[in-house]
């Protein structure tokens, strides 16, 4: 059954949501349906969908125009406006009603007008007096009770005037539009992520690790790398933060320009100056000739300045000003130099409890703060070591010219269970250590340091027989000498030839619970 007719002198008439059909009445619209959902289905991409959609709604309803206006989550308006004219065609500008577009998207209703010219509720509605519209038809794109947009229709011609049947069919093609629509959007997001996942894993680094940490990092890098922003990267010693650095660089545009790494902390204070700056010939004795300063050698790359917090302040105020004025003056010169670097810094330091302190600048940490990473701890990424440690064995088994096959599983338990303080680095050393020391082609327990087997010893794991032997064989010895100095642990210390500190790592390590001199 057909809904009523319109009345005769009411020419705006809304069908609301609960009325709205979900199919046609007659075989003619059926088939409508059925070629648009099928056309729908054929087309890829948000902006060929629109395209089509609009073409198809004019083969099936005699409108003049149509156009469909998309809104999106923090666009204020419509995020996207797409409009056909039957004569002119695709990609022309549709001057839809405001009045009658507001509605839709407030009352998330459709509203249907078959006589605009006479309706006094459009007397207002400049845009479709001056044009002469007729007929008007606009319906909410809705999916799972959000609003995407509308879908807008209008005719000239007296002759094409829009009823409660166009109006039901409308509303259905809108239905199936706004869920294509919904799809297609849902697609494009996950491409967009395809591809930066993609740009991810193809970023070019040094580093390895599978780890979730380390997955942030170098989603880190592919974000930040193809800007110019300062970077600050934080972290304990060992963790490569200087490999963080130096992909950045190798992701930028910088690429093919100098990268030049600076440890703050190996180079005194009256000499950190001239290393950055440079300096001209005569400025202090035994500067016979002019040379160029880091800073000037690494024009258009990156500069790396490795543990920023040894900076002294006299040093911090200067590269404040580098960093401000992008000029520097050679020491002993006066004329200002240009300078175009990225600066990449590194600390182990706290650097805003250093600033809350003095003991750094906290203009200076600001400056640096732009982009920030704080790099894991071995220990806080152990699904890493295993990864870690065959990469370093493989390395250091060809640098000495052994071959290692392997690591044995009782090593590997050792390597996992460990706090590793001294972190990637500290791994390192232990897997060369192994190598060089080792005698089978597979690095067993007894192959890492002691200060390894201890540890894991003293969290009640099994160990080798050798590697519990050596530990018991410590605690009589530590125990013995302890007694020997009458409880006084810097004279046992002495007795065992070690410094007083690592006598208390040791008790710790072993959990001895000796006396001490009262």
């Amino acid at each position: 059954m057909k809904p009523a007719p319109i009345p005769p002198f009411s020419s705006t008439h809304r069908l609301p949501r609960e009325q709205r059909p979900s199919s046609c009445g007659t075989v003619r619209d059926l088939n409508v349906l059925l070629d648009f959902s099928r056309t729908l289905n054929s087309v890829r991409g948000l902006a060929a969908l629109q395209e089509k959609v609009l073409e198809a709604v004019l083969e099936a309803v005699p409108a003049d125009q149509a156009a469909i206006l998309l809104t999106e989550d923090g666009v204020d308006g419509f995020s996207s406006i797409v409009g056909r004219d039957r004569r002119l065609g695709a990609n022309q500008p549709i001057r839809a009603s405001q009045t009658i577009l507001n509605r839709v998207l407030k009352e998330s209703l459709a509203v249907l007008s078959s006589d605009v010219q006479s309706d006094d509720s459009y007397r207002d509605a400049e845009s479709l007096l001056e044009r002469r519209v007729h007929s008007v038809l606009a319906v909410p794109l809705e999916v799972r009770g959000k609003v995407l947009g509308v879908m807008y229709l209008e005719a000239s011609s007296p002759g094409s005037r829009f009823d409660s049947d166009l109006l039901q069919v409308a509303t259905t093609l809108g239905n199936i539009t706004a869920l294509a629509i919904e799809n297609a959007r849902h697609l494009e997001r996950l491409d967009g992520e395809n591809r930066r996942l993609h740009e991810e894993l193809n970023i070019h680094h040094s580093m390895v690790g599978e780890s979730k940490a380390m997955r942030e990092v170098y989603e880190f890098v592919s974000r930040v790398a193809g800007r110019d922003s300062t970077v600050l990267i934080s972290g304990e010693s060992g963790t490569g933060k200087e490999l963080v650095a130096r992909a950045v660089h190798m992701n930028s545009p910088r690429v093919d320009k100098p990268f030049v790494a600076i440890n703050c902390a190996a180079i005194t204070e009256t000499l950190l100056e001239s290393e950055l700056f440079g300096h001209e010939r005569g400025a202090f004795t035994g500067a016979v000739a002019q040379k160029k300063g880091k800073l000037e050698v690494a024009e258009g790359g990156t500069v790396f300045l490795d543990e920023i917090g040894e900076l002294a302040l006299a040093m911090q105020a200067k590269l404040l000003r580098v960093l401000q004025e992008r000029e520097f003056e050679r020491v002993g010169g006066t004329r200002p130099i240009k300078l175009d670097v990225r600066l990449i810094a590194a600390t182990n330091r706290d650097l805003k409890e250093a600033s809350r302190t003095g003991t750094f600048r906290s203009d200076l940490y600001y400056r640096l703060n732009v982009v920030s990473l704080q790099m894991p701890a071995l220990r806080e990424r152990r699904e890493d070591i295993p990864l870690l440690a065959a990469f370093f064995a493989a390395q250091h088994s060809e640098k000495v010219k052994r071959r290692v096959a392997g690591i044995s599983p009782e090593a590997q338990a050792c390597l996992t269970r460990y706090d590793w303080p001294g972190n990637v680095r500290e791994l390192e050393n232990a897997i060369e250590r192994a190598v060089v020391l080792g005698s089978t082609e597979v690095i067993l327990a007894e192959d890492l340091p002691d200060s390894i087997l201890e540890e894991t010893a003293a969290s009640g794991q099994p160990v080798n027989a050798l590697a519990e032997g050596i530990r018991e064989a410590k605690k009589v010895l530590i125990e013995r000498a302890i007694e020997q100095a009458n409880g006084n642990y810097t004279e046992a210390a002495k007795i065992l030839g070690v410094h007083a500190n690592h006598l208390f790592r040791l008790i710790r390590t072993l959990n001895l619970k000796p006396k001490r001199a009262r």
